[in-house]
This record gives C-alpha cells, structure tokens and sequence, in this order.
C-alpha cells in the first residue's frame, strides 16, 4: 500500500437536496480528508469507469439510488469482481438495500414504526387514523404519500410499504463512525426536517440508536439513526441510513466537526488495513 491510500469519493455535488447542500459538506470533508489521503472526486455515475487505481471507493453524498439503479448495480458489480474495497462496505443490512429492514424489524420486535407490505397484515398498525405510503426502493421521501383507511382499500401493494402515520414531537438523528457515537442533531419542528439543532442524547437514546448499530453489523462505515418522539416519550426507529447519510455538519459546534473527520479518517485507515490495501 503506498503511504498515502489513494481514495475515489462519490458524490453528487450539485444534487438538488432539499434543505441540505451536498456539495459544501463534501467539499468540506474532502478539505480536511486530503491530509491523510490521495482524493479524486467522481458523479455517481462515473465511479464504475473510474474505480481501477484506487485503494478505495468512497460513496457519500451520491443521492438516492432510485434515480440511477442500473448503474449503481453495475458499479456494485464491478466492485466485487475487481476486489476494489467500498465504504461504507456493501454488506449493510438496511437502506443499502431497501426497505425491507423495516419489514425485518418489525417482525423481530425492535423499537420501529410498525411497517407492513401485505393488505392482511393490516391488523398490526393497530387502526391507525392515517397511514404512510413509502415505495420499498424509495430514498429522500420521494413517492411518499399519506392516505387514508377508506383509500388502503383501493391500495396496489406491489413494491409499497405501509405505516400508521405517528403524531410525534420532534425527529432526532444519532450519528455514528463504525461503532462509536459522534454526535447528535433533533429537528423541533416537524414541519421542517432538515433545520437541525444540536441534541444532547441520554443513556437511554443511546442504548436505544445503539440496537440498531449492532443489528446492522458493519465493521466500518457511517451510519445514521433516524427516530422519531412520540407524544408519549418513546422513540421509533425512521430510518437507519447505511448507504450515503446526510452528515449536517453545518449544525454542528467546530470541535464536533474535527472529531468526526479525525474518526472518520481512523475509520478508512482501518478498513483499508483490513482490506489489505
């Protein structure tokens, strides 16, 4: 391995995301990453083309797989054929591949907004007043929709998962470099998802984000815990993002900031070791 990894980071630098910038975020982290490491951007479209001559592909901010899948499954390929190491690695168990996480920890038990994917399993949501729509390869609330009990009769359940719609209070994110906690963000506003404060999490929010952490068994990598409070205090799993999550470092302190490139620049360290790269 040379002394500096050379490293390919995948991002979709003028993705037009809603209430976040991509490109500043990767910008930022590329700044601080090329340090310790050798870096070329690439579009998420190139990086199939691109990956050949470096130590390691790294997908960040690349938006949602939805709009390019075939090539996204191309690239995937390409990586396993050629043994050229991804982070996050593409063994993740959850919105790496789908929604059907939801679906699996549902049935397992786990602190999740009960999802079902079946007309007949409507019983489980416990006669919800209204219900969320998601398509089960769906990214970035896009084909999400609310309806009603009277319109899930008329429902087509192909490739669509159901949820009771949750009267909470706020939405909360736990941040996470392999398997160690960095810091977290709450929206108090449920009207505006993306205006982020920073949240001081208990022993309690973190035995809970830290289930889902342990669940999903990735060595290396960031993830990101999505829940929701309830009106009654409980928090529910919303999404537990393993592929590309939004990081919101524009929220947080500068200090914060330094600790997350320094473990994160630990972290690619490590899974190129254990890579043999």
């Amino acid at each position: 391995m040379p002394a500096r990894p050379r490293l390919l980071y995948v991002t979709d630098l003028a993705y037009p995301a809603r209430g976040r910038r991509y490109g500043d975020e990767d910008v930022f982290l590329t700044s601080r990453l090329r340090a310790e490491f050798d870096l070329a951007l690439c579009h998420p479209l190139d990086a199939a083309a691109l990956m050949d001559g470096f130590d390691a592909v790294v997908v960040r901010n690349s938006g949602p797989v939805l709009r390019y899948r075939r090539e996204y499954d191309a690239f995937r390929e390409r990586a396993a054929a050629s043994g050229t190491p991804v982070y996050n690695p593409l063994t993740g168990r959850a919105d790496m591949d789908g929604k059907q996480y939801l679906l699996d920890l549902t049935a397992a038990g786990f602190p999740v907004i009960p999802t079902v994917d079946r007309p007949e399993d409507l019983g489980r949501l416990a006669g919800a007043d209204a219900y969320v729509v998601k398509p089960r390869a769906g990214a970035d609330s896009i084909g999400l929709r609310f309806v009603t009990g009277t319109d899930l009769a008329g429902l087509t359940w192909d490739d669509v998962l159901v949820q009771p719609r949750v009267d909470f209070r706020y939405e909360v994110s736990f941040y996470y470099v392999d398997d160690t906690f960095q810091y977290a963000l709450h929206a108090p506003d449920p009207e505006r998802r993306w205006v982020l404060e920073p949240y001081e999490a208990t022993d309690a929010d973190l035995a809970f984000a830290r289930r889902f952490i342990d669940w999903n068994t990735l060595d290396h990598g960031i993830q990101r815990v999505d829940a929701c409070r309830t009106r009654e205090g409980e928090l529910l799993l919303v999404e537990l993002e393993d592929l590309n999550p939004y990081l919101s470092l524009d929220r947080v302190p500068e200090s914060t900031r330094d600790a997350f490139v320094e473990a994160m620049a630990d972290s690619l360290h490590a899974f190129l070791r254990t890579a043999g790269r």
